[in-house]
Parts: structure tokens; sequence; C-alpha cells
């Protein structure tokens, strides 16, 4: 994971660029994220390592389905599937799949 300026915004993304989401309706423990909705958001699975610009708390979660999902400052990650190279952030603050959605801000 590393940090890059997404329309003038700090954000996280992964290690191909692509921006990371957090959902709205998960909590620290929880993704609420799940059957047809990680098929649009996909989950970002294993231990996260921090890269470039990272200065959050990144941790992991037990999914549901007893997979192991990365967080950063207690929010489930994912990636959105209308992004399709670096510097998108299609996904940001939309209301789709029984919430809304938003892009990852690096703290600090």
């Amino acid at each position: 994971m590393k940090a890059a300026q997404i329309n003038g915004v700090a954000v996280l993304t992964n290690a191909k660029g692509l921006t990371l989401y957090w959902f709205a309706p998960d909590t620290s423990t929880m993704s609420r994220c799940t059957g047809d909705c990680a098929t649009y958001w996909p989950p970002v699975y294993g231990q996260p390592k921090a890269g470039s610009g990272v200065t959050g708390t990144l941790g992991t979660i037990t999914r549901p389905d007893g997979t192991t999902q990365a967080t950063y400052d207690g929010h489930p990650l994912y990636t959105y599937i209308g992004d399709s190279k670096p510097g998108q952030a299609s996904g940001n603050n939309i209301d789709l799949n029984g919430g809304f959605w938003y892009e990852v801000k690096v703290s600090g």
C-alpha cells in the first residue's frame, strides 16, 4: 500500500496504484460487504504492508467467510471494479450495496 494524490487528495492505493475504499456500514471488526457486494468491491486480502507515504495503522480482520482482510485505521479495505487504472476514484462518495463508499484518505 502506498499514498498517492488523486484529484488533489492524498489517498491510499494498493501496490498497483488503484484507489482503496472503506464502506460506511463496516465496523473495525466486521465487513458488511459480502456476496454480490464483494464482486463490485473486491476486499483487499492478507496482511497489509506500508509503502511510501502510509502513516496510518495497518491491521486485519477475519471476514465472515474466514479469509483475512486488510484494514487501515480500523476500516476494512476494498478496491472498486469501476476503477481500471491508477488515478481513478470513481467509487468515492457513492451509495451502493447498502451504504456509502469513500476513498481512504491518508492520515497524518
